[in-house]
C-alpha cells in the first residue's frame, strides 16, 4: 500500500499558484493512474485504486497549507500506512521552475507544510519529491511570490516537472525509492 500526498491550499483562489504544485503532481497522478480523487476523510480528498498491483492512494489536504499535517496524520492512522510508504510533493523555491528533486528525508528549508509534517508524523525521514518554483524577484515577498501563479515563459517548464514528477511516483509503485532517484534526480 503507498499513499502519494501533494501539498498545497484549497479553493480556485490559489489553483494555479506555485504553492500548489504538489497539488498538480496528484491531479497529473490521478488522470495517469486512472483514479478518482471523490472521497474525503480527515480534511482532505482522496482518491485509491490498484495500479500494477499496488493499492494506491492519492491524498490533497484541504487544511492550507500551514496545517498539512493535520490531515496527512489521521490518514496515514486510520489506514494503517507505514512512513515508509508514504511520500510527499511539495514546492520548493530553492528549485528553478522546471527540475524536480527526490530525497529520502531531509529538512523543513522554511516550507510551513513539511514543518507541520514534521510535527504531526515525529520525524523528517520520509519520501519527498521537490517541485522547483525557485525564488522570488527582487522587492516580492516569498508569500506573494509563492501564492502567485507562474508566468507564461514558465508554464512549459512546470508542465515537464509535474509530468516528470508524477511519473517518478508510477516508477515508485514497482522499484524501491533509492533506485527511484537514480532515475529521475
Amino acid at each position: 500500500m503507498k499513499l502519494i500526498v501533494g501539498l498545497g491550499n484549497p479553493g480556485t483562489k490559489y489553483e494555479n499558484t506555485r504553492h500548489n504544485a504538489g497539488f498538480m503532481v496528484i491531479d497529473e497522478c490521478a488522470e495517469m493512474m486512472g483514479i478518482e480523487l471523490k472521497d474525503t476523510k480527515y480534511k482532505g480528498v482522496y482518491g485509491s485504486a490498484i495500479v500494477d498491483g499496488e493499492k494506491v492512494f492519492l491524498l490533497k489536504p484541504l487544511t492550507y497549507m500551514n496545517l498539512s499535517g493535520e490531515c496527512v496524520r489521521p490518514f496515514m492512522d486510520y489506514f494503517k500506512i507505514d512512513i515508509e510508504d508514504v511520500v510527499i510533493i511539495f514546492d520548493d523555491m530553492d528549485l528553478s521552475v522546471g527540475q524536480i528533486r527526490l530525497r529520502q528525508k531531509g529538512g523543513h528549508g522554511g516550507h510551513n507544510g513539511i514543518k507541520s509534517l514534521n510535527a504531526h508524523l515525529g520525524t523528517n525521514e520520509f519520501k519527498r519529491i521537490r517541485i522547483g518554483v525557485e525564488r522570488p524577484e527582487p522587492g516580492v515577498s516569498v508569500v506573494n511570490h509563492v501564492l502567485g501563479t507562474f508566468r507564461a515563459e514558465e508554464r512549459d517548464l512546470l508542465t515537464q516537472a509535474v509530468k516528470k514528477a508524477s511519473e517518478a511516483c508510477r516508477y515508485w509503485l514497482q522499484n524501491d525509492f533509492p533506485n527511484v532517484m537514480n532515475h529521475y534526480n
